[in-house]
């Protein structure tokens, strides 16, 4: 790996930033409001399943009782 000095390495720096593309405020909260509603409705999911489960389990330890 070629070696660069850090002025050269500054400028790089520099030039690389300048083609960031930060999103808007709209985008952020779009993004944010989806993943609270994903994470409500896996949240929700797995309560379910867990809560399947657990009855299951439940109905086969009475058996063996």
């Amino acid at each position: 790996m070629a070696r660069v000095n850090p002025g050269e390495f500054l400028r790089q720096v520099r030039s690389e930033s300048a083609k960031i593309v930060w999103p808007t405020r709209r985008e952020t909260m779009v993004t944010a409001i989806m993943v609270v509603i994903m994470t409500a409705l896996l949240a929700t999911f797995f309560f379910g399943i867990d809560s399947a489960f657990s009855a299951i389990v439940q109905a086969l330890l009475g058996l063996l009782s």
